[in-house]
């Protein structure tokens, strides 16, 4: 018995009924033979790891546009939060923490630069639309390497559905989706206080007495909450009091940070910039194939180039185009 095959059958004696045996996995699009030492959801988190896709994500932005300080969150460090979340609930229900692992490292790796700003200007500019939860999952399916990462389909369909509407078939998935809200509410309140955005006065009252006053009382709250409601269960979710609060601060969060005025001036100008590469790409398609080897086609091709992008590429790149030398020299 190799490696791999004992944690296999340490998974059948641990874990939960509800959770996902790496042996039952429903597979890969192309076979792949098994490996010696790790599970197939354990290789899937390390080609995520190891993916370009993955290395970018440290210089795409959450929330703030290029922040002046080194504390503020990036893309990268919001995929660890939510990873760490997500093996924390997912190791007290005694689910797949490795399922649960890859899909946490890979949710985010289509998102656009500048945040959701980026996300809708290529929303508007793509025919059908742009939504980075389906860019993810095209990211590991077709664009990373030469033929995608080739990973379960457990994972992509925990990458696909970790937002909106639509269900995670697993357990490990919906820990996912909600350690992903959790992660986003309480940073980007950590980071709006931070810029001076907002005051911890301003926060609903109500919200803080259920959730706690500090960032690590209410990760916590809301951690805990998620765990004791779900145990034994073949769902996921908070308590009825622990999840109206947690949705009446990220209303709170869309209203006064996401959509604020200083917001929406900033968003004006991260569109104006996907807006210009885009259109320059598809005039212009040398200019991708001459730096990195790539074909522009059409529509698609344009928005998965600019949907790669990091913010300061995005910044450079417009710079060298649309800037005299002179002028974007000084940046």
């Amino acid at each position: 018995m190799n490696i791999r095959q004992q944690y296999q059958q340490f998974e059948d004696q641990f874990l939960s009924p509800y959770a996902v045996r790496s042996k039952d996995t429903k597979g890969r699009v192309r076979y792949l033979p098994p490996c010696e030492v790790r599970t197939d959801f354990q290789r899937d988190r390390d080609r995520i790891i190891h993916s370009k896709a993955f290395r970018r994500l440290k210089h795409k932005t959450q929330v703030f546009i290029a922040p002046e300080g080194d504390h503020y969150r990036t893309r990268l460090t919001h995929t660890l939060e939510v990873a760490q979340i997500a093996r924390t609930i997912a190791r007290a229900l005694r689910l797949n923490e490795d399922l649960t692992e890859a899909i946490a490292l890979g949710h985010d790796l289509g998102h656009t630069p500048f945040g959701h700003a980026g996300e809708k200007a290529l929303n508007r500019l793509l025919p059908g639309g742009f939504r980075h939860y389906e860019q993810s999952l095209r990211v590991v399916d077709v664009l990373e390497g030469d033929q995608g990462l080739n990973l379960t389909y457990e994972v992509r369909d925990g990458i696909l559905k970790h937002t909106g509407d639509a269900e995670p078939e697993t357990l490990e998935g919906m820990v996912v989706k909600i350690s992903d809200r959790i992660a986003y509410i309480n940073h980007d309140i950590d980071d709006a206080l931070r810029a001076g955005k907002i005051r911890l006065e301003e926060l609903p009252h109500d919200c803080l007495e259920i959730l706690g006053r500090k960032h690590s009382e209410r990760i916590n709250t809301m951690v805990q909450d998620t765990i004791m409601n779900s145990m034994g269960k073949p769902r996921v979710a908070m308590s009825s009091e622990v999840g109206k609060a947690t949705q009446k601060l990220r209303d709170f969060l869309f209203n006064v940070v996401y959509l604020g005025i200083e917001a929406q001036q900033e968003e004006k100008k991260a569109c104006f910039i996907i807006e210009k590469i885009f259109h320059l790409i598809l005039e212009r398609p040398e200019l991708v194939s001459k730096e990195h080897g790539k074909s522009i086609m059409g529509e698609r091709e344009a928005a998965d180039f600019v949907a790669g992008m990091t913010d300061r590429y995005a910044i450079r790149f417009f710079s060298s185009h649309f800037l005299p030398m002179s002028v974007a020299d000084l940046g």
